[in-house]
């Protein structure tokens, strides 16, 4: 159901709006969890622990039985794009409203310019159409999209502080549109380096989509089905070989964006034998949450609205093995790429596939998805799936602590996540703008049952409340931390002194229903060590090892063992991430 935006927060709600605190939950953070009081005043978290002495007009939520979580960072969205001669459907408003519903509360949007425009313009008019519209924090990428000196020039003033970008995408796809040559590539990876900004890749090899889509509709193939047909898995594996090989040339940190693929994944992991800048992969809910059967259905609407590149993959082994790399740490970060287009707007590649604007939904269901496939099958632990939704994007865009943590003095970005909460998943219910959902039908258990975004309660008890034009811009500061200020790979992090790994966590396998029952986590917490300080480090393990049995029909339940486990138990983790020298920790 739609929900009109709140301009103004009435005076008698004041108080408790300022003032808020959650009760009786289990703080989940990405090295830890411990059970803990959350109080938040002015947006801010204030206080984190039991006991707590709070001033009177404090609104209280019970939040026994649910996980208290940071709210999740979307890396990747697209509101109101115009590309391939239609415009994403949803805006600025729509789409963070959508986000507060799913338990994102930050986004971070692509300024994309077309060839030849000032990147400082593009950038002016992004802001233009986000600032008075979003209903919780942003920030922004910048595209690179042609190359000359000027651009050069304007990346650098983007860095500074009157703009506040440390990130910018370059597209190895998209030929006559946003494509650079390896020549230009290197230039802008060179100019990342300098600037000690974020370099970020989408990994395609544009001449063989292009030749190949010649091809292909020379022979007849002019359906959806001819989509994925023009760029395979090789052809995405080549670009993150070839993408990594001029980062490691130009010493740039290099991040590549939604990988869909094993064998794009293969590749990641192989440079990362052989290079030192830090390289981070990113996957998206879609191809976690379906796979590219849909571009064989013979309806025109339901194949053209899985459209996106690189595609799905028609391997239907593909959806496990991406939520194996993000619980491994072969992968980092998961994000949406939210660029929705009506069915009107799909038909523009009606009779020639190339036409069809690119682009699914995700914003929405991008947390819920994760937890579904992820969690509740035994993968993934809370603390890795909090680490790949939130706090490795913090940190990574040089967000965190004020981003991506629930702690005191970080911002009031909270989520209570009830893992019993049952629903299905449909475009006639959920809050974007799209007329289809991608993962139309699906069931997940799990899903926020509260979002605090800035210290204000947004969704409440499942109603939707938000403000259009409440969030603000965040700028990102060059020279971030986990990318450029890091040790030699296994030296332990300079605040904290060497500490032996923690032990796997136990396991249990046991046949059940198909809800999940997370007994498991009381199993997971006997003989992990508890140490004094908690370290930023993800816990980077799966709750399944290889070879031991799926946990889908697990009796793994979170909700029971946040109800019934002694309240004095606080727990820090430390592992080894998987990823070799992804650089983050």
């Amino acid at each position: 159901m739609a929900s009109a935006p709140v301009k103004k927060v009435p005076i008698h709600l004041q108080s408790s709006q300022n003032r808020l605190l959650i009760k009786n939950g289990r703080v989940v953070n990405d090295d830890g969890m411990e059970d803990a009081d959350v109080y938040i005043e002015d947006g801010v978290i204030k206080q984190v622990g039991r006991n707590l002495i709070i001033p009177g007009g404090t609104r209280t939520i019970d939040a026994t039985g649910k996980l208290v979580m940071p709210g999740g960072i979307d890396p990747h969205t697209h509101f109101e794009l115009e590309m391939m001669g239609a415009k994403s459907v949803d805006d600025f408003y729509k789409g963070t409203r959508a986000a507060v519903a799913g338990g994102t509360t930050t986004v971070i949007d692509f300024v994309l310019p077309n060839k030849g425009q000032s990147l400082i313009e593009a950038y002016n008019n992004w802001r233009q159409k986000a600032d008075g519209k979003v209903c919780c924090d942003y920030a922004l990428h910048v595209g690179v999209t042609w190359w000359s000196p000027s651009v050069r020039n304007e990346m650098e003033m983007l860095t500074n502080d009157q703009y506040g970008v440390n990130s910018f995408k370059m597209f190895m796809a998209y030929k006559d549109a946003w494509m650079l040559n390896d020549y230009e590539l290197q230039c802008a990876l060179e100019a990342c380096t300098e600037l000690q900004a974020l370099a970020q890749v989408h990994a395609e090899n544009g001449n063989i989509i292009a030749r190949n889509c010649e091809k292909l509709l020379a022979a007849g193939v002019t359906g959806p089905e001819g989509h994925p047909r023009s760029r395979d898995e090789e052809v995405e594996a080549e670009a993150v070989n070839r993408a990594c090989v001029i980062a490691n040339q130009a010493n740039s940190p290099l991040y590549i964006v939604h990988i869909m693929s094993k064998s794009a994944i293969q590749a990641l992991q192989n440079a990362r034998t052989r290079q030192r800048p830090p390289l981070y992969g990113e996957t998206l809910a879609a191809t976690v949450g379906t796979d590219g059967s849909h571009y064989r259905n013979a309806c025109f609407r339901h194949a053209a609205a899985h459209v996106l590149s690189p595609p799905l993959r028609a391997d239907p082994s593909t959806p496990q093995a991406i939520v194996e790399a993000l619980a491994d740490d072969s992968l980092q970060v998961i994000g949406s790429d939210n660029c929705t287009f009506h069915e009107k707007d799909k038909e523009l590649g009606k009779g020639n596939f190339t036409k069809i604007p690119n682009g699914v939904n995700g914003v929405e269901d991008r947390m819920a998805i994760l937890w579904q496939k992820a969690v509740n099958t035994g993968v993934m632990d809370p603390c890795r799936f909090v680490a790949v939704t939130s706090a490795n994007a913090a940190k990574i865009f040089n967000l965190w602590p004020q981003k991506g943590r629930v702690e005191a003095g970080s911002d009031a970005d909270v989520v209570v996540w009830d893992p019993r909460l049952q629903r299905t998943i449909s475009a006639a219910t959920h809050h974007q703008a799209v007329d289809f959902n991608i993962f139309e039908g699906q069931e997940v258990v799990g899903s926020p049952q509260y979002v605090i975004v800035n210290g204000r309660v947004c969704l409440d008890d499942g109603q939707l409340r938000v403000a259009e034009g409440f969030g603000k811009f965040l700028k990102t500061p060059v020279n971030c931390p986990y990318v450029y200020g890091l040790p030699e790979p296994g030296t332990p992090p300079l605040d904290e002194p060497p500490s032996p790994d923690v032990p796997s966590p136990a396991h249990v396998s046991n046949g059940g229903s198909h809800s999940p029952d997370l007994k498991l986590l009381n199993k997971h917490l006997e003989g992990v060590s508890v140490t004094s300080s908690g370290c930023s480090t993800p816990t980077g393990r799966k709750m399944r090892e290889p070879g031991q049995r799926d946990l889908q029909n697990s009796t793994f339940s979170i909700s029971k063992e946040v109800e019934g486990l002694d309240t004095k138990t606080s727990v820090r983790v430390r592992n080894p991430p998987g990823g070799k020298s992804s650089g983050l920790w």
